[in-house]
């Protein structure tokens, strides 16, 4: 069998890696497709490097876009490779522009797809991502769901049985195994001393366009992170998004910010760094979602700035708390994680998720 992985993003490249290293270690045949559909192909390959990952054999240049655009130009890239490629199986993963274009590119050759992380859902059709998450998996002939949740999600969709398999999420197998490198890093372990101290830090993470892009959601956001700050004394380690740096100084409230000598807004930083800053929270607020299964896998309490989550199983542990933009919420619910105990199942899996997915395309 061969096989094509197709992946653009930061958070792709993670969730895959677990399954890049078992193709990589079973000496099967297989090509890494890369549409760069955010990051520049220089800054991507020190990635790969820094994970110990093979560098694709095809970079796209895609680059950003309105999605019309950027779905477009991957349609016709991708397309282009798989026709010369002549893969038996195409694996995607989570939800993204390049998830949805490799689904359809593939599908429309008659090339079987692969859904890794399939079957999430948060119901609200305002996110791009829950568009591009349905539609790949109502084309996909494998779905790889994380947990019996996301299975019944695609079950009450009508979606046949003998196509879905629970094998739990790749972020837990990438987690364990990405921090174990992190960890002997040397130039990481300087970097997490020269940020950290023997207080302790809050680790915040803002870049959702329905918070960002909105003034008053933004704004009470940045009210209660600055509320916090004076409340609990503690200082928030903010690896600040080039566009909410943008909208925050559009909008007035980056100098607030900036002033609140407790905040310590730092560059975007690497994968490995922010692994490091995650482990070592004491609270983590974000409006991410790998960042609320992360901090799940790493015992973590979380709060997930947020009106929904299609991660509702950090919920249902106890790990996660959804607060939406509301001031008094994000208060209160600081205190709440505080106090919470760190002894929460994890419900993503035991780690084998990249292992479980390649023997069972191998067994078909």
């Amino acid at each position: 069998m061969k096989l094509s992985i197709i992946l653009g993003t930061r958070p792709e490249i993670i969730k895959l890696s677990p399954i890049i290293r078992e193709l990589e270690g079973r000496n099967l045949d297989w090509s890494l497709i890369h549409t760069n559909q955010h990051y520049s192909e220089n800054m991507d390959r020190i990635f790969f490097q820094e994970l110990n990952l093979p560098n694709p054999k095809y970079n796209l240049g895609v680059g950003s876009g309105t999605h019309g655009e950027q779905t477009g130009r991957m349609l016709i890239k991708i397309e282009k490779v798989l026709l010369k490629e002549r893969p038996d199986v195409v694996i995607v993963q989570g939800d993204t522009n390049t998830v949805l274009a490799g689904a359809l590119a593939a599908s429309k050759l008659k090339i079987k797809v692969a859904h890794v992380e399939a079957g999430l859902r948060s119901y609200d059709k305002n996110m791009p991502e829950e568009i591009n998450r349905v539609l790949t998996d109502h084309i996909s002939d494998y779905l790889f769901a994380p947990t019996e949740k996301a299975k019944n999600n695609l079950l009450k969709e009508g979606i046949e049985e003998n196509r879905i398999f629970v094998v739990g999420n790749t972020i837990v197998d990438a987690t364990l195994q990405n921090l174990k490198i992190a960890e002997k890093n040397e130039h990481i372990k300087e970097f997490f001393k020269n940020i950290s101290n023997e207080e302790g830090y809050f680790l915040l993470t803002l870049h959702r366009a329905e918070n960002v892009d909105n003034k008053e959601r933004l704004k009470n956001i940045i009210d209660a992170i600055t509320k916090i700050t004076e409340i609990y004394d503690k200082n928030i380690v903010f690896p600040i998004h080039p566009r909410t740096e943008k909208r925050l100084k559009e909008f007035n409230l980056f100098d607030k910010l900036k002033s609140n000598k407790k905040i310590k807004i730092i560059e975007p930083i690497g994968y490995l760094e922010f692994l490091i800053l995650e482990k070592n929270a004491e609270l983590i607020l974000t409006d991410s979602g790998g960042v609320q299964e992360e901090s799940c896998i790493l015992k973590v309490p979380c709060i997930t700035l947020r009106d929904n989550t299609e991660r509702p199983e950090t919920l249902e542990v106890g790990s996660n708390i959804l607060v939406g933009d509301d001031k008094n919420k994000i208060i209160n619910a600081v205190e709440l994680m505080l106090n919470k105990k760190r002894d929460w199942k994890n419900p993503f899996g035991d780690g084998k998720s990249g292992k479980r997915i390649v023997e069972i395309l191998m067994s078909k």
